[in-house]
């Protein structure tokens, strides 16, 4: 007898295109149009035939590590597509199949007819993972047999309503307070502390390069304001003006704003971005400094924490952070509040020979920890 793939489908929040105001087809008719096509049902890509690492962003590192640690057969990630033009499914013989869903509306979470008829036709992944602001319940129900996994990536434990959230099988929270609240809603629902930023990070996609690092300090963040920039600008302000630190930004649209705001402050800070740049050319910039920090308060655990670990750099956060503080540790870093941040700064400067960061995250967090983990949550269900 055959094997049957067991496949993970991740189904992200990203959105691309444009919405253009023209009737959506409904499931029916995209089950027609797509019965007699030939778009497969996985890239047909089996994990033991082709060696392969496990990088990429949060979005990509848990379903690879489930990959490698041959939890599932395939994995794919799915995304939406305003409008009615959605690019081409990516069926090439890599790691993770990408596919692309038109959307109905802009309403989250997301309903989408074409993710529902691709459902019906080619069946449920035995894992399904909702990450963000979620998809429409016709989506959970299409999917009753799968291991339904949710994380909010975000400061609020859930961003999706009761209705929807009541299908989950396991929330991976950022922090108690996080759980906490899942159980509220939904006393009895399974909960994990594992934030799948932080957590499945790559040790071989961050590490130190050696050389000079000409800066002290380093924010990797998007530019938008619950990043929190200000505090990491004020508190340069009220140090010696001969620090140096650099803001990397992926995105957002304050990046102008924090450069005059530099300018006005007359502190020496470099900004790159945005746009983004590639993963390889975040690590080497991190190794241009000394210390990371993360500023923000209302935020999930970000990725950046393990990642700067993992380039070397022990991380200043700030002690309002409301997800994360415990890969903050006396061998990673140190915690501050926003009035006191430049106390953070010169106490952390002054230390580095106290930190280990790269080896506690290697001994913790990194994803063969992590997916060992998510395998014994999943455990007494089927995996």
């Amino acid at each position: 007898m055959m094997h049957r793939q067991r496949r993970l489908v991740v189904i992200s929040d990203f959105q691309d295109g444009h919405f253009e105001g023209l009737p959506v087809p409904s499931v029916e008719e995209f089950q027609s149009r797509w019965s007699s096509a030939s778009l497969g049902n996985t890239g047909a890509w089996e994990a033991e035939n082709c060696d392969f690492a496990v990088e990429g962003g949060y979005i990509e590192r848990l379903p690879l590590a489930c990959l490698k640690a041959g939890i599932v057969d395939a994995a794919e990630i799915w995304t939406h597509w305003r409008g009615t033009n959605p690019p081409p499914t990516d069926l090439k013989n890599v790691p993770l199949v990408r596919r692309s869903f038109q959307l109905n509306g802009p309403e989250a979470p997301f309903a989408s007819n074409a993710m529902l008829a691709h459902i019906r036709i080619f069946g449920a992944p035995e894992i399904l993972c909702i990450w963000g602001l979620g998809v429409a319940e016709e989506i959970l129900v299409a999917c009753k047999d799968s291991f339904k996994i949710y994380n909010s990536i975000d400061a609020p434990a859930l961003r999706v309503p009761p209705e929807v959230s009541r299908h989950f099988d396991l929330v991976l929270t950022g922090a108690q307070w996080q759980s906490d609240e899942v159980t509220a809603r939904h006393p009895g629902m399974k909960t994990a502390i594992l934030p799948i930023g932080p957590e499945f990070a790559s040790e071989s996609m961050f590490h130190p390069i050696g050389g000079p690092r000409p800066y002290d300090i380093v924010y990797v963040a998007a530019a938008q304001s619950y990043k929190r920039h200000d505090i990491l600008l004020d508190a340069l302000a009220r140090l010696s003006r001969s620090l140096r630190a650099l803001c990397v930004f992926g995105y957002g649209e304050l990046g102008e704003a924090l450069r005059a705001r530099a300018l006005e402050l007359q502190i020496d800070v470099d900004f790159i971005g945005p746009p983004g740049v590639p993963f390889p050319e975040v690590n080497r910039l991190m190794n241009q400094a000394r210390i990371g920090v993360v500023c923000g308060v209302d935020d999930g655990a970000p990725a950046i924490l393990t990642e700067y670990m993992l380039a070397g750099l022990p991380v200043l956060a700030n002690s309002a952070l409301t997800c994360g503080l415990q890969y903050i540790t006396p061998q990673t870093g140190r915690v501050a509040s926003a009035e006191h941040f430049h106390d953070g700064i010169s106490a952390m400067l002054q230390t580095l020979s106290t930190f280990s960061p790269r080896q506690t995250v290697i001994d913790h967090w990194t994803w063969p920890h992590s997916v060992k983990k998510l395998r014994a949550l999943m455990a007494p269900i089927r995996f």
